[in-house]
């Protein structure tokens, strides 16, 4: 039996970081003295090991606390995949200091090759292989799905840039991608919907279809009229009685970002305009935005608060009180949906709405001129102090 002072001395592991691993339940000791000194034996010292591999590629405390701790952890199979994601590791660290090394030396060509995504698009491919149907369902054919990597490719710097950043490594992000594929109820709940619009565009639900026949029937009808809003209405109440999706814990805001995709979502608005008439999708929205009332989501309604005075301080009480209400918003309903946003998520979207010129652009025409820089600076600050 070896004590903590002991792991330590031969670990180069902290006493303070090993009274942290007992205390969150990652690594107990063996056994406690009468005194309450902790005591710990070879297989602690094995499983610490374990920690420090996966602590070596980047995994978070939690993640390792849910893999060792797992009834059916394997130590050998795992130390052999230590063995290839840490030499996958040095050989890119190795990359990276030669690339480095030339440039001290004044090279001018520019290489990122270094930064190796390769795992990353094999991890996809062999998802695709081995769910066809499921890509199929979610991107529409084996087609988009590769056209998909392929502008993944084409602009590999930027996206390899951003998983870093947001996610701490390319693994990370891609653990995370396929987890949000297979995991994420954001993708099933918007399957639901999928469905809802087929069944509008299609006759699957012919009663709903006519419906939306009966709204659309005259375009010059004033979208807020009692017998507009009537068909609303029904459309509404239908719609929630019959599509599961609606009356969920978060039905009110599928709902309502619905009836935003009549007007926001281009190949939503043509499909519209198709089946039934042309500004049939114009239409429908007026007449079920006005049917919505005040409603808007937690969320709209908190940005809108952050961003309803733009000359105020982004360092004062009420301000940070804001930024911290979006935070908790956001990642319970992230938690509740089973969506990872990664590590450094905060980081890296206060950084978009300070430097992202497409997303700055969107930002500042839906809430004023600044708003883009004042939330990112919000944001940045709520984080640092």
């Amino acid at each position: 039996m070896r004590t903590v002072k002991q792991v330590s001395d031969i670990t180069g592991v902290s006493v303070r970081m090993l009274h942290h691993y007992d205390k969150i339940g990652l690594l107990k000791p063996k056994e406690l003295t009468n005194a309450g000194y902790r005591l710990y034996d070879d297989e602690s010292l094995e499983t610490l090991q374990q920690i420090l591999f996966f602590k070596e590629l980047d995994f978070s405390l939690n993640e390792i606390k849910e893999i060792i701790t797992t009834p059916n952890f394997d130590k050998t199979r795992a130390l052999e995949n230590h063995k290839k994601l840490i030499t996958l590791k040095r050989d890119r660290l190795n990359g990276l200091l030669k690339l480095i090394d030339e440039s001290l030396e004044g090279a001018k060509n520019m290489s990122f090759k270094e930064f190796d995504m390769s795992e990353y698009y094999e991890a996809l491919n062999n998802f695709k292989r081995e769910n066809t149907e499921k890509v199929i369902k979610l991107w529409g054919s084996l087609e988009n799905f590769d056209n998909m990597i392929n502008n993944i490719k084409s602009k590999e710097e930027d996206f390899y840039k951003m998983a870093v950043e947001q996610y701490g490594s390319i693994n990370k992000y891609t653990d995370s991608v396929l987890k949000n594929i297979n995991e994420s109820l954001a993708i099933k709940n918007a399957e639901k919907v999928d469905k809802y619009k087929e069944d509008i565009l299609n006759g699957n639900n012919k009663i709903l279809q006519n419906f939306y026949k009966e709204l659309t029937k005259n375009l010059k009808e004033m979208p807020s009229s009692d017998k507009v809003q009537a068909i609303a209405n029904k459309i509404k109440e239908l719609s929630k009685e019959e599509y599961e999706i609606f009356r969920g814990e978060f039905g009110d805001d599928y709902w309502y970002s619905l009836v935003q995709a009549f007007r926001a979502s281009n190949e939503w608005i043509k499909e519209v305009n198709y089946i039934f008439k042309s500004g049939a999708s114009e239409f429908i929205f007026k007449a079920l935005n006005y049917n919505l009332g005040n409603y808007e989501t937690k969320l709209e309604s908190l940005y809108k608060k952050l961003t309803f005075d733009l000359n105020k301080d982004i360092k004062s009480k009420e301000i940070r009180k804001i930024v911290s209400l979006i935070i908790k918003e956001t990642e319970f309903r992230n938690k509740r949906l089973n969506i990872s946003l990664g590590e450094n998520y905060w980081s890296y979207i206060g950084n978009q709405y300070l430097s992202n010129s497409i997303l700055r652009e969107g930002i500042d025409k839906k809430y004023g001129k600044g708003a883009s820089d004042f939330i990112g600076k919000a944001i940045e600050f709520y984080f640092e102090n």
